[in-house]
């Protein structure tokens, strides 16, 4: 069961309670919550309600008007007949939900631009929220506001807030052989570097089956990616030779990688939970995700001398100005430069 997050009323006081299935690393997430108790009555973590945690955490509250509420149905069955993934229909409905929400007591259709400025500067921007959930906020809003009718907004006026210029975490090639070789499981290791050899990303590798490697042409055919692509990769011939041995031991049945469960993929969350162990065993203090490995890949490709027209297609990106940006991490060029301090 995935974490939801619910008003619930404790000791006459609102807060949000936390359900989920017992699992360390959660509660040792949700105790770094400022104000988070566990309550021994209710059996749930609770912590405090603000509209901040009610952000971070999307809480299911009923806080729509009856027109919200199906102006959001339509939205949501739109989304589905234009085949949007599950994943970007939940993402697009939960913020319209939050936009709706805070204009509950005014009808959708006297929403104007303003307002969308207003909810900007008054939640968004107050409760510390990120870029990306504003980009969010805005995604949803264009084609929420685009495909119905009657409304007083002007989709060209809602404007993007200006991009962070982040660089991708990437780790060197030492980092990641020391993380890859941390697990003595051969399930472990092998979903791990699989990620790396091939810069997957965690879905990704969690949707391959034992179908989509290809041992004869040595690819991995990655279905329905991001963005409903299909695309191929190189398949390591080290990497074959662990996919076998770990075959051999573990006879997937449907996926690749399955849970305890036969039939069922494995879970993202164990996943990371296996970085995280790796993380510990060599005794590295970042916070690395599973996408530190695939940045990591593009990252040591274009240091390989890798065209980045390649590395585009190898990772699957629309445009080559997302894959451009590993040009600024590579450290080729940036060691050759000989620094004055050196000349003194």
């Amino acid at each position: 069961m995935p974490l939801e997050a619910k008003l619930i009323r404790h000791r006459g006081e609102s807060r949000i309670g936390l359900f989920f299935e017992k699992n360390a690393s959660l509660i040792a997430c949700v105790k770094k919550v400022e104000g988070s108790k566990w309550s021994q009555s209710l059996k749930v973590w609770h912590i405090p309600d603000t509209t901040a945690n009610r952000a971070r955490f999307k809480v299911i509250v009923n806080e729509l008007s009856p027109e919200g509420y199906i102006q959001l149905e339509q939205f949501q069955r739109y989304l589905r007949s234009k085949r949007y993934s599950e994943s970007t229909v939940k993402t697009y409905r939960d913020a319209l939900k939050s936009f709706l929400s805070y204009y509950r007591d005014k009808p959708v259709y006297e929403v104007t631009n303003d307002d969308v400025i207003i909810y900007n500067n008054e939640f968004i921007l107050k409760n510390k929220l990120s870029v990306s959930y504003q980009n969010q906020i805005v995604n949803a809003l264009k084609l929420y506001f685009s495909t119905q009718c009657g409304f007083k907004i002007n989709i060209n006026q809602i404007h993007r807030p200006k991009r962070e210029k982040v660089l991708p975490n990437v780790l060197s090639k030492e980092e990641v052989k020391n993380i890859l070789e941390a697990h003595s499981n051969i399930k472990h290791k092998t979903m791990l570097s699989l990620i790396y050899s091939c810069g997957l990303r965690c879905g990704e590798l969690l949707a391959l089956k034992p179908v989509h490697i290809d041992s004869n042409r040595n690819i991995v055919l990655i279905k329905n990616s991001k963005g409903k692509k299909d695309r191929i990769v190189p398949l390591s011939p080290k990497i074959l030779e662990m996919l076998r041995a770990y075959y051999r031991l573990y006879k997937p049945t449907i996926y690749l990688f399955e849970g305890q469960t036969a039939g069922r993929p494995y879970d993202d969350r164990s996943l990371q939970q296996v970085l995280k162990q790796a993380l510990k065993k060599v005794g590295n203090a970042k916070p690395v995700t599973l996408h530190w490995l695939r940045h990591s890949y593009a990252t040591h490709l274009l240091e390989n001398g890798t065209d980045l027209r390649y590395i585009q297609e190898l990772l699957g990106h629309n445009s080559s100005k997302t894959t451009e940006i590993y040009t600024h991490v590579s450290t080729k060029s940036i060691q050759q430069i000989k620094s004055p301090f050196d000349d003194l």
